[in-house]
């Protein structure tokens, strides 16, 4: 399934996995690109030093293109930007910012730029500044979330802009791979489908819960504050929703969930812990390796398009 995507950035699917703080490391991102998909070390919040060390540790365990996600809001992204053209990636995703001020930098380095948007006016205001693609994300994705579905945000982005799209949000088969596709994207991007992959560091606490997840069993938290989360309901869940529902504020909301996702991802806490997954971890029923979940979509993708033996 030959995309602008594939070719834009050298892989063999169109697949990307999320760039998911404290999951999306050296071994994971390494799998999914061996798979022939792209994988995505998450700098997230995490200090520049120990970014280079994860970009060197992912290009031992493979050859192939990987990407790095740039958390715009971390305090270290300056650091993290020159990190990345210094160590040679070939791909930057971004989220929570505008990436204009390290266009430069990387385009010069020829760092392909693909910013993750929650909106049209968003994808435009990214295609201006210079990036390569966007990320087209729905509400129904884990972690940080939009107010738009990934089915109504999707082809109006595509619509809207002329650099190639790739969808994400509620996806993790090859029916959403082939529905991505007719909506016009040329790539998906799955995260909660790989947390539960067996190349996965997640702890396996937090894997069963995702397998175990039925389709009514996420919850969206922090709604009251403007930065929205969705994630597994658990007790943590349903005291934030209490707090929020009682006019908490900012400050009480965030010492519940302090260090409340390292504890899920690390520890396996999974009553108080922070289970980022979307919408569509009722459809995972089983952990995969990244090889079986990469090739598997794309076969019944292809399958689905009418693409098989092409």
């Amino acid at each position: 399934m030959k995309t602008r995507i594939t070719q834009l950035l050298g892989i063999e699917r169109p697949i990307l996995q999320g760039g998911m703080a404290w999951v999306a490391e050296h071994h994971l991102a390494a799998a999914v690109s061996n798979a022939g998909g792209l994988g995505i070390i998450g700098a997230a919040s995490m200090p520049w030093e120990l970014v280079r060390e994860e970009i060197r540790k992912c290009k031992a365990l493979t050859d192939r293109p990987f990407g790095v996600n740039v958390m715009l809001l971390n305090p270290n992204a300056e650091n993290v930007a020159r990190v990345v053209v210094e160590e040679g990636v070939q791909v930057v995703t971004t989220g929570a910012g505008n990436p204009a001020k390290f266009m430069g930098l990387w385009k010069e380095a020829g760092v392909r730029v693909i910013p993750v948007v929650a909106s049209v006016a968003m994808a435009k205001l990214m295609e201006r500044a210079g990036a390569d693609a966007v990320v087209a994300e729905g509400m129904e994705s884990g972690g940080h979330i939009g107010s738009t579905t990934t089915f109504a945000l999707v082809p109006q982005v595509v619509d809207a802009v002329k650099i190639p799209v790739i969808a994400a949000g509620g996806i993790a088969d090859g029916r959403g791979l082939a529905a991505a596709r007719m909506l016009g994207a040329e790539a998906v991007q799955m995260g909660t489908i790989f947390v539960a992959a067996k190349e996965s560091i997640v702890h396996e606490n937090y894997k069963e819960k995702i397998i175990k997840a039925k389709d009514v069993d996420s919850a969206v938290t922090g709604t009251s504050t403007g930065h929205p989360v969705r994630c597994i309901r658990n007790k943590m869940t349903r005291e934030y929703l209490k707090l929020e529902k009682e006019g908490a504020d900012f400050m009480e909301l965030e010492k519940l969930t302090l260090g409340s996702l390292r504890a899920a991802v690390i520890d396996g806490d999974v009553v108080n812990g922070t289970l980022m997954a979307g919408q569509i971890a009722g459809l995972i029923s089983k952990e995969m390796t990244c090889r079986e979940i990469v090739e598997g979509v794309t076969a019944q993708a292809e399958e689905l398009l009418g693409l098989k033996g092409e």
